[in-house]
């Protein structure tokens, strides 16, 4: 039987700060061509989906199946299975989804964000939104925490969980999305939103913008003024050009040039020169379920 993990396993195995590294290493991989990675199935109007990759150096492979319901609490629901030459583990798949796409969200923070950035603005208080703060604060040295919601108690919720785990901070729930953003430093949006949550205008002109929370063609976060004037880095192009509604957006209205999106991975290996704006679109990838499987698989299975 393969050994089986739960999220409280899942967390006490894998930190944030190795979270993040271990996500940066396989967009490298990634890169340079190392992964076999299938395009992600999805069904049910992407309510279930199915994602794996396979790691050619290691000969380790992962499969993730999710059931996505926003509505629903939880509203990620999964499993994940793990496979190396050092056996097999089964773990999780709401925790490894929230610890993964936080990562990525760090990864591109190091990378694009102002070296000084120190408020942080989360759009957002459901599943994935807590491991958004966490990889930034990571990353950067954050002071102000603003905190955004539809639902007022959940925001209010979410920062009084935040700030007791990282009592340097300072926070405050804002009334409207247009209000948190208005002095942020870097703004994580983590939705189901189809609209976009505020105007380009609406920004500083200094800032970086992560988007993980829409991940189909009819969802959306970001509003096309952002898309067509940031530096826009994505985990994969073809992801985003097959899941992302403000990449499709931007590119069928020829707002957006496909040849102007940087790939994550490229990114890391030769940075973008500086701009005021960046964005990191992420419709999330299965090599980042397959950095956190390793990271399980080296705890569990060596």
């Amino acid at each position: 039987m393969p050994l089986v993990l739960d999220a409280d396993a899942i967390r006490a195995a894998v930190p944030m700060a190795g979270a993040i590294e271990a996500v940066r290493e396989a967009f490298l991989d990634l890169a340079d061509g190392l992964f076999v990675q299938p395009q992600r199935l999805t069904f049910g109007e992407s309510s279930t989906l199915v994602m794996s990759a396979y790691h050619e150096p290691s000969r380790s492979a992962v499969v993730k199946t999710l059931s996505v319901i926003p509505d629903r609490d939880p509203m990620i629901l999964g499993t994940l299975v793990w496979n190396s030459e050092q056996g097999q583990l089964v773990a999780d798949a709401e925790t490894i989804t929230s610890l993964r796409t936080g990562a990525v969200s760090g990864v591109a923070t190091d990378l694009l964000a102002p070296a000084d950035a120190s408020r942080l603005t989360l759009l957002g208080a459901g599943a994935q939104a807590a491991d958004q703060v966490r990889a930034v604060v990571e990353v950067r040295p954050i002071r102000e925490l603003t905190v955004h919601s539809r639902r007022r108690d959940r925001a209010q919720a979410l920062l009084d969980t935040l700030l007791a785990e990282f009592p340097l901070l300072t926070g405050r729930v804002a009334a409207s999305a247009e209000d948190a953003v208005a002095d942020a430093d870097v703004v994580c949006c983590a939705t189901s939103s189809s609209t976009p949550l505020f105007q380009a205008d609406a920004l500083p002109e200094r800032v970086h913008v992560n988007a993980i929370g829409s991940y189909t063609p009819l969802m959306r976060e970001l509003p096309e003024g952002l898309m067509t004037t940031a530096c826009v880095v994505v985990d994969q192009i073809e992801a985003a050009l097959a899941e992302s509604g403000e990449v499709n957006d931007a590119v069928e209205n020829a707002l957006l040039d496909p040849d102007d999106l940087l790939e994550l991975g490229r990114a890391l290996r030769w940075p973008p020169t500086s701009t005021e704006r960046t964005v990191f679109k992420s419709v999330g990838l299965a090599i980042q379920d397959w950095a956190i499987g390793r990271l399980l698989g080296n705890a569990h299975l060596a």
